[in-house]
């Protein structure tokens, strides 16, 4: 099993999602979360009139962190790739700030109400 821990842009989170449920994994966690990557924070992704050129030109501040969608989903080994796709084709806009896909091993997963273990677990 691996854990697809996902960040994404909020707007993307809905179409995300019906992507995920379309591929039959309708269970996952979703957090708002603030970061940044490379580019130090942007205001393209706030809903404020402020363009990147003016930015560039230092009329503005750039904004420390910008708000993000973490999504995390556990699925079976076999079904990485094509969850991955998914997050990936929905997301990708070419701009900075599409997110980032991590892949993380799980040893075991607990369903606590049936006691069940494994992949049955998460599925």
């Amino acid at each position: 099993m691996k854990e697809i821990i996902a960040i994404i842009r909020p707007r993307k989170m809905g179409a995300t999602k019906e992507a995920l449920d379309g591929l039959g994994f309708p269970c996952m966690t979703a957090v708002q979360v603030l970061g940044r990557g490379k580019q130090r924070g942007i205001a393209g992704e706030l809903n404020v009139d402020i363009r990147p050129e003016e930015l560039a030109r230092g009329k503005y501040k750039a904004v420390s962190y910008i708000p993000k969608r973490m999504l995390s989903v556990v699925v079976p080994d076999s079904e990485v790739d094509p969850v991955v796709n998914a997050i990936v084709e929905i997301n990708r806009t070419g701009q900075v700030g599409d997110g980032r896909v991590f892949v993380c091993p799980i040893d075991d997963a607990l369903r606590v109400r049936t006691n069940e273990h494994g992949e049955s677990a998460i599925l």
